[in-house]
């Protein structure tokens, strides 16, 4: 018998009168909830190092919350493409594909009506929930219906899994990634800057101001994006790092699935929380939400000012459909795309730090 619980319950409407239902998962003493709306991690609760439990990802307690403040992805499940393809196109099979350009000259998270306004189909299994949309051929630019499955699953250990797999008619590109912005202190209480950050990096993409980046991977030995050995964040970063290849992301229905890597741990030194992430992915975004400017407050009433939380978003490099030096992106049909991250949570009694 399965030590997860999981329950569904009604959590609002649309403008245009779609119900969204939260999934709430719980085992021992983690609570997570997702939305059928934008595949969104509404809620992460957490105790601290005196088993105080506490909301540590920041979101809204409704879903007009969500609707209205889509562009800054809180806890968003985002595709087709997360992050950047540059100039908002890219080629493939020799043709030449047009994107909305939504950041600025580039193309962010998929478009405009995106993986993360989407409803998706919603379904029980082990220790979780599964959703499905089928994202049409042409939705946003991007060729081939591409059938994408995402299962978040609770285990009695406290690791919440996020399984990604997809398939295509057609040949296309994919990177999907989850958006969650932690704040290990609690959501409200200031902000992650002062969280301490470990990443398994020797490598991160220099950007040009458009956020594309500005030649090859670079080494972080002597920079600010050494996190090699744990340190204080702080704030500035809207970078991808590298973490692995990311081989076996992409391949034949017969091949085994990738095993995640350890790659990341954060910690909080007020909260005593921590949370570890392994991936199949090559690269972590970190992002440390600079954008947020104090004008709408989340679930617990206090504006969000930059720095608010940090997202670390397992993925594929940003503009990779227009640079073949980094990993694939590209799924043609017979493959599948499988990545899986898994985030452990604790404290520094339960997991250490590292």
């Amino acid at each position: 018998m399965s030590a997860t619980h999981a329950a569904e319950e009604p959590f609002g409407t649309l403008k245009n009168g779609s119900i969204v239902h939260r999934w709430t998962l719980e085992a021992g003493a983690v609570r997570v909830r997702i939305l059928t709306y934008g595949g969104i991690v509404q809620s992460i609760e957490t105790p601290d190092r005196h088993g105080e439990r506490g909301e540590i990802a920041l979101g809204f307690p409704d879903a007009a919350g969500y609707e209205a403040h889509g562009e800054s992805y809180f806890g968003a499940l985002v595709g087709r493409y997360a992050n950047r393809i540059g100039g908002a196109a890219f080629t493939l099979g020799g043709k030449r594909y047009a994107l909305p350009a939504n950041d600025g000259p580039n193309c962010l998270h998929g478009g405009v009506t995106n993986f993360s306004t989407a409803l998706w189909e919603a379904a029980p299994c082990p220790d979780g929930v599964e959703l499905r949309r089928v994202a049409p051929d042409g939705e946003e630019g991007f060729p081939g219906a591409l059938d994408v499955r995402v299962r978040y699953t609770l285990s009695e250990a406290g690791e919440l899994t996020c399984d990604y797999r997809a398939t295509t008619d057609a040949p296309t590109v994919v990177n999907l990634t989850n958006h969650t912005y932690f704040d290990l202190s609690g959501d409200g209480s200031g902000g992650a800057a002062t969280h301490r950050l470990r990443m398994a990096a020797d490598h991160y993409l220099p950007v040009d101001p458009t956020g594309i980046p500005a030649g090859p991977p670079a080494p972080v030995t002597g920079t600010r994006f050494d996190f090699r050995a744990r340190r204080t964040v702080g704030r500035g970063y809207d970078h991808t790092f590298v973490v692995g290849d990311g081989a076996g992301t992409i391949g034949a229905p017969s091949e085994a699935a990738p095993e995640p890597r350890p790659v990341a741990e954060l910690s909080d030194p007020s909260s005593g929380r921590v949370v570890r992430l392994a991936t199949t992915e090559p690269g972590i975004q970190l992002y440390t939400a600079e954008h947020l400017d104090g004008t709408y407050a989340g679930t617990t009433g206090r504006p969000y000012e930059a720095g608010a939380g940090l997202a670390l978003e397992t993925q594929h490099f940003p503009d990779s459909p227009n640079r073949p030096d980094f990993p694939s992106t590209v799924l043609r049909p017979g493959q599948v795309f499988r990545s899986r991250t898994v985030y452990a949570f604790g404290t520094e009694q339960t997991l250490g730090t590292e």
